[in-house]
């Protein structure tokens, strides 16, 4: 869209809701956000609390348009409140963003020398090199072609990983990624005289996680005995190696299960470890479901495990042991809540620590875990920090960040949503209304903005691009649809074997019930979102063909079955859609959920965003349906960005990308053109 359609599209849209005039702080008035706001929002991160627990240390990132970069300032602030917050130091430098990340890979992650509790010892983990390799010489003439030879070769099945390099070393090769052992040797110092070093562990796997006993006898420690297979997806195990005679003790009893994160408790008595079944067992057996993920304990001396989160039917991650080792803190998601939790290594109910309608994120507590300093995140403001006893009380809020930016501008609100689906299954959203809004005034546009993952959800947080719609007149919806995280394991595995299906009709049923509530436009409704949210708005256009008039497709799938060999993550179909291509249920299953079996359906205009380098879905899949609906002689924009994998990153590309789908969606929904 050229500047001058952009200023005019941006003007008719404020004729759609009056803007709202409210006193602010200062006594003036409050603006409509508008696309340059965007460089205005700054990022708070790196929440630390001081182990004393008396300060807060955080950083504040601000964009900057000049380079598509960042700069970055250190803040610290006390923990009670009793001071404002105040910059410790400024990093005028700023890097440019360029989307690319580093290689993936399995494997484990080294480590220093670590020292026993007792001073007597040391233990490194480093690489073993294979035996030397002999390579037959080429010939002159081989050597000559071989140089001149421009494109790359690889003979490996996991040679893709979106963001990383390609194609990925093979790390089923043991001369690229060597195994690794543990080695150990008797400390100087502390009465200790030192001795040569041993090798304690020939197991030839890459250990993680390794730590010592509180006795320093025994290292405690993660490891996949399957990493050198190309067929598997592998299986963390936790071990325990005795550093007098190296005998190995696995502690995790479950071939099924994958085991991680494996701590000692502070008195030495249990190791708590997280688990969830391997996907390798999903698939050889087919199951309907991916399994749960729990918090076990396994007594160190050896034992039954115990799990501790059997009944609480929710996702916990980042587990902490409470420094008297009779609580195990740990964060977790509830609707579109986080919160802080915690559990007893004895058993007993789950209890929450934190509570509200909102985010818990960048938890930090203090070494005594009495105190916890965090960021607070609605859909209303950007987050800022807070802090609190470990209970959740005395709680206040330690930054204001984003207050001058709050003052003036009027954001749009949010109000949950609970209905019901085609099938009675209940499901929670929200809608976010424009500033000024008042039922019975202006009938409003509708964007239906669907989550990625699918096993992910929709969480309390501030979405700049939501708010950008709205300050241009439209009401946003966001549905926590089946296959969401937060609602339980019924609800998280709720469209095995029919991936669009049932969360279609989620979605669709959150469309109708805020269209009856608000009084919103039948007529003026899109579709929009990002990997499964370019999925899900491939799959509404080609199913609710009449209902849609548009829709922006992010790095969306429209065909299973190509999809299964061109993208990095194949599990995703031998799981959920029961196998490959070649296997006549999971063939059956992929055609039939695939957008593009259904694109003579399709009526509503449609723009296609991509990654150029995007191997997680590639841009071959929306090509397809893009394709398809030129054919069909339907209206069909597609935009790809250079250099940008999966997760299209950068500041330029952000706001050209909002620019250009607020344009869109202008074009179809605020003229004549719309659905019949």
């Amino acid at each position: 869209m050229r500047r001058s359609e952009a200023v005019v599209a941006f003007m008719l849209s404020l004729a759609v809701v009056a803007p709202v005039v409210r006193s602010s702080a200062q006594g003036g008035t409050k603006r409509l956000l508008g696309i340059e706001d965007y460089y205005r929002i700054k990022t708070i991160g790196g929440v630390t609390l001081s182990p004393d627990g008396q300060t807060v240390t955080f950083t504040v990132s601000m964009r900057n348009e000049e380079n598509n970069g960042n700069t970055t300032e250190s803040w610290m602030v006390p923990w009670d409140g009793s001071a404002p917050a105040r910059r410790v130091t400024a990093d005028t430098g700023s890097i440019g963003a360029s989307g690319r990340g580093g290689r993936g890979g399995r494997g484990g992650d080294g480590a220093s020398a670590m020292r026993s509790s007792d001073g007597q010892w040391l233990f490194a983990i480093r690489d073993v090199a294979p035996p030397v390799r002999q390579l037959a010489a080429d010939t002159p003439f081989e050597k000559r072609h071989a140089e001149r030879f421009k494109g790359i070769q690889f003979d490996w099945l996991d040679y893709q990983r979106d963001g990383g390099q390609y194609p990925l070393p093979n790390v089923a090769d043991p001369y690229v990624s060597p195994p690794q052992e543990i080695f150990v040797a008797p400390s100087v110092g502390r009465g200790a005289t030192g001795g040569a070093e041993r090798q304690l562990t020939k197991m030839g796997l890459r250990p993680s996680g390794a730590q010592w006993s509180n006795d320093g006898t025994r290292i405690l420690f993660t490891g996949d005995s399957l990493y050198r297979s190309e067929k598997s997806y592998g299986r963390s195990e936790a071990f325990l190696v005795t550093v007098a005679d190296g005998k190995i003790t696995r502690l995790t009893p479950d071939a099924r299960q994958d085991y991680r994160g494996a701590r000692y408790s502070p008195d030495g008595r249990w190791i708590l470890l997280t688990r969830q079944l391997t996907t390798d067992h999903v698939i050889a057996k087919k199951l309907n479901y991916g399994g749960a993920t729990d918090l076990v304990v396994i007594p160190a001396a050896g034992g039954a495990e115990r799990n501790l989160t059997e009944t609480w039917d929710y996702l916990p991650s980042n587990p902490q042991w409470s420094p008297d080792g009779k609580s195990i803190y740990f964060t977790g998601g509830v609707g579109g809540t986080v919160h802080l939790f915690h559990v007893s290594p004895e058993g007993g109910a789950v209890q929450a620590m934190t509570a509200g309608e909102r985010r818990i994120a960048d938890l930090s507590m203090d070494r005594a875990m009495q105190r916890i300093a965090y960021t607070v995140a609605t859909f209303d403001a950007p987050s800022e920090i807070w802090s609190a006893t470990i209970d959740g009380k005395n709680e206040r809020q330690l930054t204001r960040v984003h207050d001058d930016f709050t003052a003036g501008i009027a954001l749009a609100r949010a109000e949950r949503q609970q209905f019901k689906s085609a099938d009675g299954t209940a499901v929670e959203g929200w809608l976010l209304l424009p500033a000024g809004y008042r039922a019975g005034g202006t009938t409003l546009p509708l964007i239906v903005n669907s989550h990625g993952g699918p096993h992910s959800a929709i969480q309390y947080g501030f979405n700049f691009k939501n708010q950008y719609f709205a300050a241009n007149g439209y009401a946003v919806l966001e549905v926590n649809f089946r296959s969401s995280t937060g609602y339980g394991e019924k609800f998280l595995w709720g469209t095995w074997g029919a991936w669009g299906t049932k969360d279609g009709q989620d979605v669709m049923a959150g469309v109708d019930h805020v269209i009856a509530k608000y009084g919103l436009d039948r007529k003026r409704v899109a579709s929009i979102g990002h990997s499964y949210g370019g999925f899900m708005t491939n799959w509404l256009i080609t199913q609710y063909p009449d209902r849609f008039a548009a829709a922006a497709s992010g790095a969306g799938i429209v065909n299973w079955m190509s999809d299964y060999g061109n993208a990095d993550i194949a599990r995703t179909k031998e799981t959920e859609f029961f196998g490959k291509p070649w296997e006549a249920q999971a063939r059956e299953v992929m055609i039939k959920q695939s957008p593009l079996t259904y694109a003579g359906r399709a009526k509503t205009p449609t723009l296609f965003i991509n990654g150029e380098i995007d191997r997680r879905v590639p841009f071959s899949e929306n090509e397809q349906l893009y394709v398809a609906l030129k054919k069909n002689g339907v209206e069909a924009k597609m935009i790809q960005y250079a250099d940008q994998p999966h997760g299209i990153s950068g500041h330029w590309n952000n706001v050209h990308r909002m620019l250009n789908e607020r344009g869109w969606f202008d074009k179809y929904m605020k003229s004549a053109q719309v659905v019949p």
